[in-house]
């Protein structure tokens, strides 16, 4: 790693424990540093702070790093494999793919938690798969492939709506579920996503060097060797696991996977080494800060963070059309 895209992770790196450990400090109940080292390290399990830590505020930390990780890692790739840097999790219809499967997890088999990562990563790499072919029969056009996923998105959405009609009950579960948030995670359902996590950061990882070949063009990796339909499903399984695991924990939570690999980019410019742990740490940074934001900014009530990212979101996404629009006046006079 160059010694400019470092600096950006040392920070993040210094800056990450912090904003955890005033996730676990701050609260309805205020914790002190004595308190977490007691319960945390000493097993005090008897104690108020070990109750409120193990139950409620640890696994909410570990949600949103691993939500936040994951929907960063995800964008990330999907950046890179379909050439365009507007593209996320989000945007283009993957979270709706593993949101769909997820709530029919939920309705039909409400016993078996370990159903649902499998089914969202189902419907993620299917909904993956589904707009990328689409945007290529109709053009594979920068724009194509958001429009694609906007109507997919929209179309997954319905049939969430219509699971809904037709089983009222789920009806709570699919409003927490679409708007997203850490409140109800258990260390049970942390540790059943985090294969999914591990083995889509290590394929990402694995094969960095083939990510970077592939984010140049088709026939540039094709003339390197590189075969563009394998590597491309390969990198589409990636993300669609990462995208399962993060639905599966926080919901349908929006532009972490857009906002966090520009990040990055904006900390390493001129180069691609680096940026897939810059994005992941960025990714985990943003959701624990705005998890902790929602927390405590209106006490004693609590904004759903999926709200606190799409205000910050939209804009983003605003202004990275406006300056696409500007590049293409410049390229094309």
């Amino acid at each position: 790693m160059r010694r400019n895209a470092r600096l950006p992770l040392i920070i993040l790196l210094l800056f990450l424990p912090l904003i955890a450990l005033l996730n676990l400090m701050l609260g309805a109940s205020g914790l002190s540093l004595a308190e977490i080292w007691q319960a945390l390290i000493l097993q005090n399990t008897f104690s108020r702070s070990y109750v409120i830590l193990m139950h409620i505020r640890l696994p909410r930390l570990l949600g949103a790093l691993l939500t936040g990780g994951s929907l960063a890692a995800a964008g990330y790739i999907l950046q890179n494999v379909l050439g365009n840097p507007m593209a996320s999790p989000g945007l283009i219809g993957v979270n709706s793919g593993a949101g769909l499967m997820a709530l029919i997890a939920m309705i039909f088999l409400p016993q078996a938690s370990a159903a649902v990562p499998l089914l969202a990563f189902l419907g993620a790499l299917l909904a993956a798969l589904l707009v990328y072919f689409v945007s290529a029969i109709t053009g594979a056009s920068k724009s194509t492939l958001i429009l694609s996923g906007v109507a997919i998105s929209a179309l997954l959405g319905a049939c969430m709506d219509a699971l809904v009609t037709f089983f009222p009950d789920a009806a709570i579960s699919r409003s927490a579920f679409s708007i997203g948030g850490f409140e109800n995670i258990t260390l049970s359902r942390i540790f059943a996503v985090c294969p999914f996590v591990f083995i889509g950061i290590g394929l990402a990882a694995f094969f960095s060097r083939e990510l970077s070949i592939l984010s140049m063009g088709d026939e540039t990796a094709s003339g390197l060797g590189l075969s563009p339909i394998l590597f491309r499903f390969l990198f589409l399984i990636a993300a669609a696991l990462l995208s399962a695991a993060a639905v599966s924990l926080g919901g349908l939570i929006g532009f972490v996977g857009l906002i966090a690999p520009h990040i990055a980019r904006l900390m390493t410019p001129g180069q691609n080494k680096g940026r897939l742990p810059l994005s992941i740490l960025c990714g985990m940074a943003l959701c624990a800060l705005c998890d902790l934001i929602a927390r405590t900014a209106f006490a004693p009530y609590e904004l759903p963070v999926g709200i606190l990212l799409a205000l910050l979101g939209v804009p983003f996404f605003l202004s990275l059309l406006f300056g696409q629009k500007r590049r293409n006046r410049h390229d094309h006079p």
